[in-house]
């Protein structure tokens, strides 16, 4: 890569999170829909100044990361060190021997929520300085305590420092390599001022609380639900039955005396989702991203039409609230593989099948579908599309 203008975020998610309780590290535990390290992702990958992603996370836990992220673009995924402090230097080596970047900033997962803005603002604050963090107010009286109250400590001149930090690349790195041995920093713009280097500060912002208890979920959705609007649109799809064709509904493959005739696998359940979904997020339609006249999708999977739908929904800050599906055919029947096909289609959108509603009907031997010259599907997405952070 060219690093004399080159921007890079490096995103900090190799942590257990024992604090926050649950099944899984809080980085892959779902927020609003999607996994909470890739509402950072997504953030940066949306910032039209942001030339590329690193993600730092566990030795144990690349494969959870590689599912975590699913298609999203990377510069890659780095095995970190034991503590936050080596996570950190392992991303930003492996960005210099990717070829070095002009800046970088370094964000921790466990603040999943944070305004464009923000990365604006950080940006703008380097001119000049080798660092520059996001900083609040302290609002609350402060006071020494040993098991008692003790003095109160002025506040006036105290700040809450937050992430994403931004840095000169080669200064962060530089401070790093130089960072004594047997101490711990709990932040970068630490281990730069070590160095007997400049820290700017910029204005923060209350959407980037941290996630360290199990009731901090609550509070980042209910920040989430006060900026997020809800989005439906509908999608339609019909191909011809024919003989000597597979016929493949709702990402299963029913055995059946003809099958639907297209340029991919046909199938027109997946396809109408698609389309719908496409449409939440105003993304046009699925001829433009993958047109029938490229011979790379000639009798390709549907499910993959499906899976880029979703992801750019994803990284549109959308989340999937329900998916209503109507298939309109003679035959087969459908009930038999209904449930089948709200197992795969959850999968492929990674939700619970509750929110996979599928339909069948006929149109009393009427029109081509009647007639059983083709099949028709009709889908309905409900997304909730966090709001202009």
């Amino acid at each position: 890569m060219e690093a004399k203008n080159h921007i890079v975020a490096l995103v900090v998610a190799a942590g257990r999170g024992e604090r926050a309780g649950g099944a899984v590290a809080k980085q892959f535990a779902m927020l609003a829909g999607k996994p909470v390290v890739a509402h950072s992702v997504d953030a940066f990958l949306a910032h039209g100044g942001i030339d590329g992603v690193v993600v730092v996370t566990g030795a144990d836990q690349i494969g959870q990361m590689q599912t975590a992220l699913g298609q999203r673009q990377l510069l890659g995924i780095v095995e970190g060190g034991a503590t936050r402090r080596e996570s950190v230097l392992a991303g930003l080596q492996a960005i210099e021997a990717q070829g070095g970047a002009f800046q970088v900033l370094i964000h921790d997962a466990a603040r999943p929520l944070f305004p464009q803005a923000v990365i604006d603002r950080l940006l703008a604050g380097l001119d000049g300085t080798a660092g520059a963090v996001p900083v609040l107010p302290v609002a609350d009286t402060l006071a020494m305590s040993d098991h008692a109250l003790g003095d109160v400590v002025p506040r006036e001149q105290l700040v809450r420092v937050q992430t994403p930090q931004a840095f000169r690349f080669d200064a962060i790195l530089a401070a790093h390599r130089l960072w004594p041995g047997g101490s711990e920093a709990t932040d970068d713009a630490q281990i730069l001022r070590a160095a007997e280097l400049e820290v700017a500060i910029v204005e923060g912002d209350p959407m980037l609380e941290k996630i360290t208890q199990r009731q901090d979920f609550a509070s980042a959705e209910a920040r989430l639900a006060a900026r997020a609007s809800v989005r439906t649109a509908m999608g339609y799809d019909v191909h011809r039955l024919v003989a000597g064709e597979e016929l493949w509904l709702g990402g299963i493959l029913i055995p059946h005396e003809k099958g639907l005739s297209g340029h991919s696998d046909a199938d027109v359940v997946l396809h109408a989702l698609t389309d719908a979904l496409l449409g939440t997020i105003g993304a046009g339609d699925i001829g433009m991203h993958f047109p029938p006249s490229d011979p790379q999708w000639r009798g390709v999977s549907s499910d993959r039409f499906l899976e880029h739908a979703a992801g750019l929904v994803e990284q549109a800050g959308g989340a999937v609230e329900h998916v209503d599906l109507t298939i309109i055919c003679e035959a087969p029947k459908i009930g038999p593989y209904r449930d089948a096909m709200r197992i795969r289609i959850a999968a492929l959108l990674r939700v619970d099948i509750a929110r996979v509603s599928i339909k069948a009907t006929t149109t009393e031997r009427l029109g081509f579908t009647g007639r059983g010259e083709g099949i028709a599907a009709q889908a309905i997405a409900t997304v909730r599309i966090s709001g202009d952070l």
